[in-house]
């Protein structure tokens, strides 16, 4: 089955989308399943292109001179000729576990940030995108007890452009939380909330496609990432703060 909004899909993906085109393609995005798996086909093929062409080792100037020092010697030495190539050779190899051990760190990093971003996609494309559908915080609020080893405050959104549309459990590596959905003009947001070990796992900048911000507050932490603006991305971040203020 083919999509006439297909053609799309790539500047969806890119961020090229602004304004009312945006707006007309994430209301399709719901209701069109096709579109919605070649969205979240692209993000992922996306991040791991990323992935592979940006997180490049790049060793300081001060460590290639340590690692210079310690296989220089004079030109004849006996001891050079011995011992030079094995100590070259051990550079070598570490420099490549470093380049490693960094690449590793940095892709679970980055993978950390597309995972959250595909379950947003995800759950945009879901012919149910909640479990508990409600407006009403003190519906929602109580129907995650029993279902997350915490308790969370939500915000008061009268008198504000916000409206909770409901939440459901997310798992992050394993481990369960809460990914509540609200909408601002055409635009929705997922606020996902775990305990608070799982800030490690991501950083906490924004990916191509959404708005992002993330904090940590009385031992959970807190993600939201949307494609609404930046500025109302952390209105609504500021007013989780303050309900999650003792």
């Amino acid at each position: 089955m083919n999509c006439e909004w297909t053609a799309k899909l790539d500047r969806y993906v890119d961020g090229e989308l602004t304004g009312d085109e945006l707006a007309e393609f994430q209301g399709h995005l719901v209701g069109c399943a096709v579109c919605a798996a070649g969205a979240l086909g692209r993000l992922q093929t996306k991040r791991m292109t990323r992935v592979a062409s940006e997180h490049r080792y790049r060793p300081s100037a001060e460590f290639r001179l340590k690692v210079e020092q310690s296989v220089s010697e004079p030109k004849g030495g006996r001891w050079a000729r011995q011992w030079g190539p094995m100590l070259a050779l051990a550079a070598t190899l570490l420099l490549t576990v470093a380049s490693a051990l960094w690449w590793v760190r940095s892709s679970r990093v980055e993978q950390g940030v597309s995972e959250l971003a595909d379950l947003h996609v995800a759950t945009l494309a879901s012919a149910n995108p909640v479990d508990v559908a409600s407006t009403d915080r003190h519906t929602v609020k109580p129907w995650f007890q029993g279902k997350v080893p915490f308790m969370f405050n939500l915000p008061e959104l009268q008198n504000t452009p916000f409206r909770l549309l409901g939440g459901k459990v997310a798992y992050f590596h394993q481990k369960a939380g809460a990914q509540l959905l609200y909408a601002v003009g055409k635009h929705q947001i997922s606020v996902f909330i775990f305990q608070e070990d799982a800030a490690a796992r991501v950083n906490l900048g924004s990916t191509a496609t959404f708005s992002s911000e993330g904090w940590t507050q009385g031992g959970l932490w807190y993600f939201a990432l949307g494609d609404c603006s930046a500025v109302d991305l952390r209105a609504l971040s500021d007013l989780l703060k303050s309900a999650g203020r003792p």
